[in-house]
């Protein structure tokens, strides 16, 4: 084998030179413009800050031959349009306190640049109030009338021709026309008042009329099943406000294509705001299913950095935190009231069990709140909480439900019977049997409905625990003996910053070394766990995000296992009273339409879907 040369030859010194300007410009354009779909995004923010309330875009062969975005806006007086196409021109900003308070969607003056270096570009407008229309040839330079009315028209044409070797990235027209009709999608979900038209190779592909109510917009953009299987979204915490509609957990996808946030009316992804969104759904959705949603946040400009990306589709919020808690309170919030239920008055609905005081016997020492008896709360589980009833079957049925020994007693009372009035109310109608011991059937007004009924009484379980562990303070427990680990720097740097805010979720860590952190205490509830596996989770998660959800969750996986074990279970013969208690305490329960694990507790089979497998009617 051949030895390797000792040193490499150094390499030639070239001299530092100025780049001419169409190479600056070409470079800029490598991040300003993507694919065709950049430009279409780059030119409908210019169209909505112009005041457009109709834009038409035609494309052929998918964006590369031709985009061009026509609008009714403004438009741009004769002596503007030579300006339109230099770099860091624009009419947006003229200060960095405008640049702090950015409102309009475009503002940084490259984008038009950019891609007159690498396409044909022409710009025909006509300001509002001129007499006539000119044309300007973005080769060239050369200006002339022509005949158009108020607005703009932007051509693009053979795109990337100055730069061949971007083309080869491309893919089939089909994938860049849909890429295309995406950005004008995102558009239009932002501005319902404003109309859109896609036009390909001379056929419309697409069109959304101008619509003054934001849900009939999300109909004809995303479907009328998307406005049908979602909740209204309307919160306000502080300077931030969050409106839209989220997705019910049935209406789940095995892709994130249908997740559309924005800031102040323009589009972002964020880290941030994903993870709150996904927070939120955290207890309600199977497996890996992903959301959809359509979410709108106001703030004040000054509290967010849309200066981040040359495509301005990232931001950067002044107060994450604040931020990351406002989105997830609003969505979990919006989910919170069942489906069934919407009718159902929590105050009237009669708690399905009603368990004693705690005994004064010691509880397991995982859970020491004083103010939380969930010994008596694993006794009533194991009872399944059922009425017991005068009558001689309805008492050995219940008796099945007696807790077991050593474990506390539970008491409960009848529900007074209802009168028919009050029957026709009930969202979840009146229980009819029992099926296979596991499904209870139940009659509503819009047919026959089928509840899980182990699902069902794990959640409802579920969300009384954790609502009694909400109402109470984070417990620390100290550690007899701290628990050091080697910590990257990163998260010395967050103990150290956060040390304020980690006592409030029940943790304390101090730094025992330059380079190693000791755990000191932990909340009381996870005493039982890796003290060095949460305090990793806690201070990556408040590197980035509101680490109290770290807390919470580990809370409520402890929770759900309790209510999951506590819950009445399969084969267990209920009667019929006791099955109209549990079809109540749904009606009244926050989330009851799912499990902990996200599986559905009910679904309801209408009369016309029973006719139809009876073939009723044909």
């Amino acid at each position: 084998m051949s030895a390797l040369p000792s040193a490499l030859p150094p390499a030639p010194r070239r001299p530092i030179r100025e780049l001419p300007d169409e190479l600056i410009s070409q470079i800029a354009a490598g991040e300003v413009v993507e694919r065709p779909a950049s430009v279409v995004r780059e030119l409908l923010d210019n169209a909505l800050d112009a005041g457009a309330r109709q834009i038409t875009v035609r494309l052929a062969a998918g964006g590369v031959r031709l985009i061009s975005v026509e609008d009714d806006g403004q438009g741009l007086p004769r002596d503007e349009l030579p300006l339109a196409l230099r770099r860091h021109a624009t009419s947006k900003i003229a200060s960095l306190d405008d640049l702090e308070t950015v409102g309009t969607m475009g503002f940084r003056g490259e984008a038009l640049a950019a891609i007159n270096a690498i396409a044909e570009m022409s710009i025909q407008s006509r300001a509002a109030g001129a007499d006539g229309a000119f044309a300007l040839d973005g080769r060239t330079g050369e200006l002339r009338p022509v005949a158009r009315g108020p607005g703009t028209t932007v051509e693009v044409r053979e795109l990337f021709f100055a730069t061949p070797a971007r083309r080869k990235f491309l893919k089939t027209d089909a994938t860049e026309l849909a890429h295309c009709i995406e950005a004008v999608r995102r558009h239009a979900l932002a501005r319902p008042e404003v109309g859109f038209a896609v036009w390909h190779d001379g056929r419309l592909v697409e069109q959304w009329r101008g619509a003054e109510v934001r849900d009939q917009r999300l109909a004809d953009t995303l479907g009328d099943d998307f406005v049908a299987q979602s909740v209204t979204v309307e919160h306000t915490a502080g300077p931030v406000r969050v409106t839209g509609r989220a997705g019910i957990p049935d209406a789940a996808r095995s892709r994130a294509d249908q997740q559309f946030f924005y800031v102040n009316g323009r589009f972002v992804r964020d880290k941030v705001l994903a993870h709150a969104v996904r927070s939120a759904y955290e207890d309600v959705l199977h497996g890996q299913r992903q959301p959809v949603y359509v979410l709108h946040l106001e703030i004040d400009p000054a509290r967010v950095d849309v200066n981040v990306h040359p495509t301005k589709i990232e931001v950067r919020f002044r107060d994450g935190r604040e931020v990351h808690q406002a989105v997830r309170h609003a969505i979990e919030n919006a989910l919170a009231a069942p489906r069934a239920g919407e009718a159902a008055s929590p105050a009237s609905a009669e708690p399905f069990f009603r368990p004693r005081p705690a005994p004064a016997a010691p509880v397991a020492a995982a859970w020491t709140q004083p103010a939380i008896h969930f010994a008596a709360e694993r006794g009533l589980g194991d009872a399944a909480a059922m009425w017991p009833s005068t009558r001689h079957e309805e008492a050995s049925a219940a008796s099945a439900f007696a807790p077991p020994a050593g474990t506390a007693p539970a008491t409960f009372s009848r529900p007074t019977p209802p009168g028919p009035s009050e029957e026709e109310t009930w969202p979840l109608g009146r229980a009819l049997a029992q099926l296979q011991g596991i499904y209870i059937l139940s009659e509503n007004s819009q047919g026959l409905v089928i509840v899980d009924m182990h699902a069902a009484h794990e959640r409802i379980v579920y969300e009384r625990l954790k609502a009694q562990l909400d109402g109470a303070a984070i417990a620390s427990q100290p550690l007899l003996i701290p628990a050091t680990f080697a910590a990257t720097p990163q998260e010395v740097a967050t103990a150290e910053a956060c040390a304020s805010v980690l006592p409030a979720l029940g943790l304390e860590i101090t730094p025992f070394s330059p380079r190693t952190l000791a755990v000191r205490a932990v909340p009381s509830t996870l005493a039982d766990g890796d003290p060095v596996e949460l305090a990793r989770s806690v201070l990556a998660e408040l590197a980035q995000h509101d680490a109290s959800t770290v807390v919470q969750r580990a809370q409520n996986e402890l929770l759900s296992t309790m209510a999951c074990h506590g819950a009445v279970r399969a084969n267990r013969r209920l009667t019929v009273d006791e099955m109209n208690a549990l079809l109540r305490q749904m009606e009244a329960t926050e989330r009851s339409d799912q499990c902990n694990h996200g599986r559905p507790t009910w679904r309801q089979l209408s009369v016309r879907e029973l006719d139809n497998l009876f073939l009723r009617g044909r």
